[in-house]
Order: C-alpha cells, then sequence, then structure tokens
C-alpha cells in the first residue's frame, strides 16, 4: 500500500512538473517571438520625462546624462529586440533539457520512497504477516 502511495505521489509531481514546464515555455516562446514587433520602441525612450513631482529633486545634468545615454543605447537595443525571435529554438531545447532533468529527479525520489518503504517493512514496521506462536502442547 505504501510503495502504491509512494510511487503515486510521484507521479503525481511529474504531472505537476510537466504541466509547469510545458506553461512556462509557451509563455517564454510568446514571449520571445513577440519581442520582435517591439523594434522602434527604444527610440522613443529618449523621449521619456519624469513626473513632475520628482523633477525638482533631480539635478538637470544627471537627466541629460541618462538622456544621452538613453539614446545612444537606442539602436543597440532595436538590433536586439530584431535578433531575439531566432532564440525560440533554442528555448525549446532548454525547456526539454530543464524538464528532462526535474524527470529524473522525481524518478529518483520515487526510487528513494521506495527504498525507504521497504526498509522501514523490514525493519517491522509494516503490516506484514506476522509469525505465529507455537502452540501449547
Amino acid at each position: 500500500m505504501f510503495y502504491a502511495l509512494s510511487w503515486l505521489l510521484v507521479v503525481g509531481l511529474l504531472a505537476l512538473w510537466s504541466l509547469s514546464a510545458w506553461a512556462l515555455h509557451g509563455a517564454a516562446v510568446w514571449a520571445v517571438s513577440q519581442a520582435g514587433a517591439l523594434t522602434g520602441a527604444a527610440a522613443g525612450a529618449a523621449g521619456i520625462r519624469l513626473p513632475d513631482w520628482l523633477a525638482p529633486w533631480v539635478p538637470p545634468d544627471l537627466l541629460q546624462t541618462v538622456t544621452a545615454l538613453v539614446s545612444g543605447l537606442a539602436p543597440a537595443m532595436d538590433s536586439l529586440l530584431q535578433a531575439v525571435p531566432v532564440l525560440a529554438g533554442g528555448l525549446t531545447v532548454l525547456a526539454w533539457v530543464v524538464w528532462g532533468l526535474g524527470s529524473v529527479l522525481l524518478v529518483l525520489l520515487g526510487v528513494g520512497l521506495h527504498l525507504l518503504v521497504a526498509m522501514w517493512r523490514r525493519r517491522g514496521g509494516g503490516s506484514g504477516p506476522q509469525p505465529q506462536g507455537q502452540a501449547a502442547g
């Protein structure tokens, strides 16, 4: 009975792990494939203004430096966003590798639980057949 319960627990965890890996992979591939649509968005970052309540607290020199830095990084960010959808295939391989490693660990957990139940039953904690006492004669 305990063997079945331990393996049922492992199968349930394996199903939950598989569902989680599948959902995260789907969300990541969707996000990566949609990143190419954001090209040109980095160029608009130079037009970002500070809120009115924050403007008196920020020195103008710092604001100009940050604006120049962001506008200088905009072309690099655009080229990176155009290259990101190519990574979707590598993301699939990575998801399979992570899923496989997690699955192996869960099966090893099942083997460990199986051995633990076997050791527990061997020490007399199980509900197996008990030896009969000798009849008085």
